[in-house]
């Protein structure tokens, strides 16, 4: 199954070109109510960078959202040319589905050099051989979350951490989660693809730390979630299709939305990534 969605992965990611700035992008066979925002989100990047046209690397991607895409329609994406340097580019991508705009994404682009280094320090965790894969611990709470369990997995999750139902149903709460992630499979040797494959997970566990930090899980209470915008900066070229740990945590949560931060780092320590995802999140207690 992990393979075949691997394949639906690199099927999304590889947009019809409708004419120089404009793009198509489908839907996988296995869907959420709404477009899943990890993948709006990869494939308006991936709009973005086909629409450079020279060499140059992603330094940041800032994603508004305004309405929740129909998965059963096809996307379309828009691209509006703002600078074009030798350093600097910019582009800003418009999703939508007719007349209808679901969200709208800066893209920066930037070839810096060399310069000053430093970044956060990896958590000491165990290495991903050691930890079991996402179906094992699907495995029991398949009436619980079938939303996961159901989900497209085109990338590998290995829990560093339990994940919130497990931690749920152990009656404890972790204010951080941690998880190590890659494709299910080798990618093409395209820096544009393994740079979406990481957007695209960006979205998976970022909202987790804000309900595990008061116990709480998806599908053992009545939450409600969306995300209004989603930020990721780019601090280091990447390979997705091998390990990489994504380390993320809640800051705040206030007035019915929670703010959800993250660090993508490679095997070596190295921050290759940052996260940031502004969420609407209603807790129904009660149930």
């Amino acid at each position: 199954m992990s393979a075949a969605d691997f394949d639906e992965l690199l099927a999304l990611l590889d947009l019809r070109r409708v004419d120089d700035d404009t793009f198509a992008g489908s839907h996988p066979s296995k869907n959420p109510v709404r477009t899943f925002g990890g993948q709006m989100m990869a494939q308006a990047f991936v709009a973005a960078s086909r629409a450079v046209d020279h060499r140059i690397s992603p330094s940041a991607l800032s994603v508004h959202f305004v309405a929740g895409g129909d998965p059963a329609r096809e996307l379309e994406f828009r691209v509006t040319r703002l600078r074009d340097e030798r350093r600097f580019a910019n582009r800003r991508v418009d999703v939508c589905q007719g007349q209808d705009l679901l969200a709208t994404a800066m893209v920066s682009y930037m070839n810096g050099g060399r310069g000053l280094e430093h970044g956060v320090a990896a958590p000491d965790v165990p290495g991903p051989e050691e930890l079991p894969k996402i179906g094992e611990l699907l495995r029991g709470y398949e009436e619980t979350v079938p939303h996961f369990v159901n989900a497209l997995r085109p990338i590998e999750w290995r829990y560093t951490n339990d994940p919130a139902w497990v931690m749920r149903d152990k009656g404890q709460r972790l204010d951080h989660n941690r998880v190590w992630l890659k494709t299910e499979g080798a990618m093409p040797d395209d820096p544009v693809l393994h740079t979406a494959a990481l957007v695209y997970s960006s979205d998976t566990t970022v909202l987790d730390s804000i309900i595990t930090t008061h116990g709480l899980s998806w599908g053992f209470d009545r939450i409600f979630a969306a995300t209004m915008n989603h930020s990721v900066w780019f601090h280091r070229p990447v390979r997705f299709d091998e390990w990489v740990l994504y380390s993320t945590s809640s800051p705040v949560a206030a007035e019915s939305r929670g703010l959800g931060t993250g660090h993508f780092f490679d095997r070596s320590g190295a921050l290759l990534a940052t996260v940031a995802s502004d969420a609407v999140v209603k807790y129904f207690p009660g149930r």
